[in-house]
């Protein structure tokens, strides 16, 4: 996403506003867990810092798409993050134009979860010696090493 400069250079204006929809390439999510984007907004701010350093403002949301952590299915996840970032690194000397996309990507990583599941069910997943267990009924059930704990003590 590549913004105009100059005016700000030029103090013409002390404050650019950005207010748009954009897009990712898939190419860009290879490598994390997220399946697709859709919906990507940024509502912002860049204003040029005593001439030191550019900052950007902002509110980034849209929705990404994960897999679920227990039946693997692809699923929806609505985000949204406030952006504040100093682009001091990313703008060349005698360029008029900045390209913020690499930012808000770094902003789209940070917010993937670690888990996320729409399973309330989990008696459907089991097998042949074996059922997925929540937490609770994992606290409860008797623990095979009781005795041995019991036998050696808890230090």
């Amino acid at each position: 996403m590549f913004i105009e400069l100059e005016e700000l250079f030029c103090h013409r204006i002390d404050v650019i506003t950005i207010d748009r929809d954009f897009e990712i390439d898939s190419s860009w999510f290879e490598d994390s867990d997220i399946i697709e984007l859709r919906n990507l907004h940024f509502n912002g701010t860049i204003t040029d810092k005593n001439s030191d350093y550019l900052r950007l403002n902002g509110m980034l949301t849209g929705t990404m798409f994960v897999e679920d952590a227990i039946s693997l299915e692809e699923i929806p996840y609505d985000f949204s993050t406030q952006i504040e970032e100093n682009l001091e690194k990313i703008v060349k000397n005698g360029e008029n134009t900045i390209d913020i996309l690499d930012v808000l990507w770094q902003n789209i990583v940070l917010e993937v979860p670690l888990q996320l599941t729409e399973v309330q069910d989990l008696s459907q997943y089991r097998g042949d010696g074996w059922k997925l267990v929540s937490e609770d009924e994992m606290r409860n059930a008797n623990n095979p090493f009781q005795q041995l704990k019991d036998i050696i003590g808890e230090e």
